[in-house]
């Protein structure tokens, strides 16, 4: 079973961290979940598959059941009948998900391509473009961390270089990450942490210790 990583973060706060090295029949039997039929692309399958099976894994770790996942009317994901707020990520062939039973949660994991480049003076403002500068791996950072903050909120139309913003940052192996969301004038603080792997960037929420 390959769980690449898992951390719990406080009693009923967690995030992992999958690598999908499964067939889609293996995958099912994990989740005790078909796939939905509307998802035609292998990978995206197995995408969707894995995630389930990280759900259920996280809340194994955390002594809690779950009834399954849906997903509101924003598409953000939530645990029927649970409290807890979740968020998931995919990169194949790696899927990353995060819990909490307090905060809502978000994570998200790409893998560095030069395509960031392009998209950079789209989605970052002129103080982190100029922080990132031609940097792919800073790139990613700031748009994994943007795309938490994102999910984090929780609703659609936001402008990702006006109202999610992230401070600017030395970049190393792993650290902190200060970000902003912006909602009519009023700014809420949102801490992160990142990690840098030789295939991908991480970005999740920074939650506190029980």
């Amino acid at each position: 079973m390959p769980l690449f990583k898992i951390e719990h973060t406080a009693k009923e706060s967690a995030w992992g961290i999958w690598h999908i090295a499964e067939r889609e029949e293996e995958l099912v039997l994990l989740a005790a979940e078909q796939c939905p039929e509307e998802l035609i692309s292998p990978s995206k399958r197995l995408e969707w598959l894995a995630g389930r099976v990280l759900i259920r894994t996280l809340l194994e770790r955390v002594n809690v059941s779950s009834a399954g996942v849906m997903k509101d009317e924003f598409g953000k994901p939530f645990l029927k009948a649970l409290p807890h707020q979740i968020s998931l990520t995919h990169s194949y062939p790696y899927v990353a998900a995060q819990i909490d039973l307090r905060h809502s949660v978000g994570i998200d994991l790409e893998q560095p391509k030069q395509k960031l480049l392009a998209i950079g003076p789209r989605v970052l403002s002129a103080t982190e473009l100029t922080d990132a500068g031609n940097n792919i791996v800073k790139h990613c950072v700031y748009w994994c961390a943007k795309e938490a903050l994102y999910k984090i909120y929780g609703k659609r139309r936001l402008h990702f270089a006006n109202q999610l913003n992230i401070e600017p940052f030395l970049l190393k192996e792993s650290g902190e990450l200060k970000g902003f969301i912006t909602v009519n004038g009023q700014k809420q603080n949102v801490n992160l942490i990142y990690q840098v792997h030789p295939d991908f960037v991480l970005v999740l929420t920074k939650t506190v210790s029980l």
